[in-house]
């Protein structure tokens, strides 16, 4: 498989995670708790309370994003070993260049940077009140950051070639 190979199956792949991510808010968005002028308009004579439907407000720092962050920080540290030892055994990286990689204290800053973002995006999500993007942002970003580095364990290791 070429680099460019790669580089549209990644594309491809992005397009469909961002193609689901406004279904996915849509569907939140009908499901959201209506306003309080709104609830006086409905409100039923019988003076019996309605059940919501919609997910409670919590905290960022809750109990399940805690461990999400945590996975996404265990996914991203398997990644770079993965790539470490991918580059030990004379492999190429695709998405960054062979120097950053070499360049061990460059590389996990790119790693934690990485972790600091899907955590913002998470952040933003959470903020404007997209609570399934926010616990799905990273889901994804745990299963790509795992596929990636079980892919690079997988690698065959490049040999030199010899010429007789």
């Amino acid at each position: 498989m070429t680099n460019l190979q790669r580089i549209r199956l990644f594309g491809s792949l992005l397009l469909v995670i961002l193609a689901a991510a406004p279904t996915t808010g849509a569907q939140y968005a009908a499901k959201q708790e209506p306003t309080s002028a709104s609830v006086a308009q409905e409100a039923p004579a019988t003076g019996k309370p309605e059940k919501k439907e919609a997910l409670q407000p919590h905290r960022l720092w809750d109990k399940e994003n805690r461990w999400l962050f945590a996975g996404l920080g265990a996914a991203r540290t398997l990644d770079y070993f993965s790539t470490l030892n991918m580059r030990r055994r004379g492999r190429q990286e695709i998405f960054l260049t062979n120097g950053a990689v070499d360049n061990h204290a460059a590389f996990a800053t790119v790693e934690a940077a990485t972790t600091g973002v899907s955590i913002g995006a998470s952040y933003l999500f959470h903020r404007y009140g997209h609570h399934k993007l926010e616990r799905w942002t990273s889901f994804v970003h745990i299963g790509l950051a795992t596929t990636g580095a079980a892919r690079n364990y997988c690698l065959k290791t490049a040999h030199a070639e010899t010429t007789p």
